[in-house]
């Protein structure tokens, strides 16, 4: 609420408040068993991701999604693990692979709850969607590969490389044939818009199981099932599924998000005392440093990887257009960690398969929750300036609004030619029909001349949105009296609930 009122993006304020929990003196002491941890957050946020994320504008930015997500995490992982190794006393290779996994990759809901309202070149929310659904997956297999290596103490990079694309691609995979079978059941068989919802809900924690058990990715098997899914959600589900389904999935991440950073809170006094060797001035500034380090790493590699391959491929100079250096800075500056991070940092197992202690756990735990605060509070809230500084301005609005008019048209061309060639007589004899069509051929007209000129005059730009105030006036005149009836027993409360039905849908029209 905080957020929304100040228009700061909310995992700001969730980062921050988890601190402030954990200032709280007599809080309880929780401790939730990391097993249970990605079981339980990691299907539905990554899940939710996909989901949000268009599979054209995803496959159509591929080559620069590729070399954030999967390049850049290798990158940044390593160079976290020479860096805290160098820096950190009894740190270990592997034990900085660990971290680097876990701090790599920036967070889907951080970046574009940051970048909402601003006014940014949708190239830049695309590839930032993007890298987050793919960086996911890589970072926890990096994740997956360096916690092997601190229970066994070695590490084979060859071997390490082949499983990394065994663990891929059958991952992968599994998430496709669940997604097959799924689709197939929303799709023939008669279910309602709660079993819609509960399928969507159960959906992302099969794939992710069913992978997990075979020792493969869970987590591409819940991003690749959940594309495919996203891209035939138009013919599985009803308007009501879609519209029970979309409330379900923004809750439940809302929630989500909010539930990990409470945990850190409540968990970091116990985090903090548990450091050991360590004091919390030395460990603030280890993360301090790791922290700087990720910025500049990622800002290090988006330029070359920007410009390199159009200097090197004549075919890459051909497709795409060349971003200017602002859009790649911009690109580079929002690589917000959040809740995937911190996810992982609490997946991290309480003791060795010797029952030894986690060496280091506490202190990874505590840098990944200060990377965390430190890269959203330090370049959530300077992303506004830093855009009006560098006179960034969202390139699609012209382009967007003649699509919006080109669609507008095809639609009302394609209902004009069902109404005169289905109710041809009806529209001869009954006035209704004849008015409803009208109302399209104007339309059609209206469009065909605003496209034409694309211009438009000031009282045309003001008589849609005050033609759309007066329809909501109309909708809440009409809400108050249905809670007229309601008080006086007028009709009976289920009637009520259905008019009232109708007119939430009609409001989401307006409104939407």
């Amino acid at each position: 609420m905080l957020s929304s009122k100040l228009k700061i993006a909310y995992p700001i304020f969730l980062v921050i408040g988890g601190l402030l929990i954990s200032l709280i003196p007599g809080i309880p002491h929780i401790t939730l068993h990391p097993d249970l941890v990605f079981l339980i957050f990691l299907p539905p946020l990554l899940y939710a991701a996909a989901w949000n994320t268009s599979w054209n504008d995803f496959w159509r930015y591929k080559r620069p999604i590729s070399m954030l997500g999967f390049g850049l995490v290798i990158f940044t992982s390593a160079a976290v693990a020479w860096i805290s190794n160098l820096l950190i006393p009894d740190f270990s290779l592997a034990a900085g692979f660990l971290l680097g996994g876990i701090i790599s990759p920036p967070d889907a809901v951080a970046a574009t709850s940051v970048l909402e309202g601003l006014k940014v070149p949708k190239r830049v929310t695309t590839i930032l969607e993007g890298e987050s659904l793919v960086n996911d997956a890589a970072s926890l297999i990096v994740f997956r590969f360096a916690l092997a290596a601190v229970f066994t103490g070695m590490f084979n990079m060859w071997q390490a490389t082949q499983t990394f694309f065994v663990v891929a691609i059958v991952g992968i995979l599994i998430g496709l044939v669940i997604a097959h079978i799924v689709y197939a059941i929303h799709r023939f068989f008669p279910t309602t818009p709660a079993i819609d919802a509960a399928f969507t809900l159960i959906t992302p924690y099969i794939m992710y199981v069913t992978a997990e058990h075979f020792h493969v990715s869970g987590v591409l098997a819940v991003v690749a099932g959940g594309l495919f899914l996203t891209y035939r959600s138009q013919d599985i589900f009803s308007y009501e599924a879609r519209i029970q389904v979309m409330g379900l999935w923004d809750t439940l991440v809302f929630l989500l998000n909010g539930m990990v950073f409470i945990l850190i809170g409540l968990q970091l006094p116990d985090i903090i005392k548990g450091m050991e060797n360590y004091s919390v001035g030395q460990a603030i500034s280890y993360a301090i440093i790791i922290s700087l380090a990720t910025i500049v790493i990622r800002i290090a590699w988006v330029f070359p990887g920007a410009y390199l391959p159009r200097i090197l491929f004549k075919k890459i100079r051909e497709k795409e257009t060349r971003p200017s250096w602002q859009m790649v800075l911009l690109t580079g500056w929002s690589g917000m960690r959040g809740v995937v991070s911190l996810a992982s940092a609490l997946a991290v197992p309480l003791t060795l398969a010797n029952n030894q202690a986690f060496p280091h756990r506490n202190l990874i735990l505590f840098i990944t929750f200060v990377v965390i605060l430190f890269t959203l509070v330090l370049q959530g809230l300077s992303l506004k300036p830093i855009i009006r500084i560098l006179k960034i301005k969202g390139d699609e609005k012209e382009s967007e609004e003649r699509q919006a008019l080109d669609m507008r048209l095809r639609l009302a061309n394609a209902v004009l030619a069902h109404i005169d060639d289905r109710y041809a007589q009806e529209i001869d004899e009954n006035e209704t029909y004849k008015r409803v069509r009208d109302r399209y051929a104007r339309m059609i007209e209206i469009t065909q001349r605003k496209l034409d000129t694309q211009q438009t005059s000031a009282e045309e730009q003001n008589f849609l949105p005050q033609y759309r105030q007066m329809l909501l006036e109309l909708v809440e005149i009409r809400r108050r009296e249905l809670n007229h009836f309601r008080h006086n027993n007028t009709f009976s409360e289920e009637l009520i609930r259905e008019r009232e039905w109708e007119l939430d849908l009609e409001e989401a029209r307006l409104r939407g």
